[in-house]
């Protein structure tokens, strides 16, 4: 068997292990599309648990890539994400680097398996 050589693109190695987190990153593309979203609407749209989007926001939120905004509306609990600026351009070097990588990959050199 022959083996070939592939260079395996080094924008993988560089991706941003904050956003990457498949939980976050969901987070993340949520807000990307939006101006701001609410707890409710995260937590309808993604099907996540309360404590899982608190624990991984707050992880964004130390980072400097998510604004948080509590307030009340009425008598009721409001809780509002936004992408900060951070956030926004490290989600938009996210892309770019795992556009480049995946784009830069070499077709496979065998046939499907069946």
């Amino acid at each position: 068997m022959k083996v070939k050589a592939i260079c395996i693109p080094l924008e993988l190695g560089a991706l941003d292990r904050l956003i990457h987190d498949p939980t976050r990153l969901m987070l993340v593309s949520y807000l990307f599309v939006v101006d701001s979203a609410d707890f409710v609407f995260l937590k309808n749209q993604t099907k996540l648990t309360a404590g899982n989007i608190s624990s991984h926001m707050t992880k964004l939120e130390d980072a400097g890539y998510v604004k948080v905004k509590k307030s009340f509306v009425g008598k009721r609990p409001q809780t509002m994400f936004r992408l900060t600026k951070k956030g926004r351009t490290a989600f938009d070097k996210y892309r770019d680097s795992i556009n480049g990588a995946l784009s830069s990959l070499p077709e496979p050199d065998v046939a499907p398996a069946r």
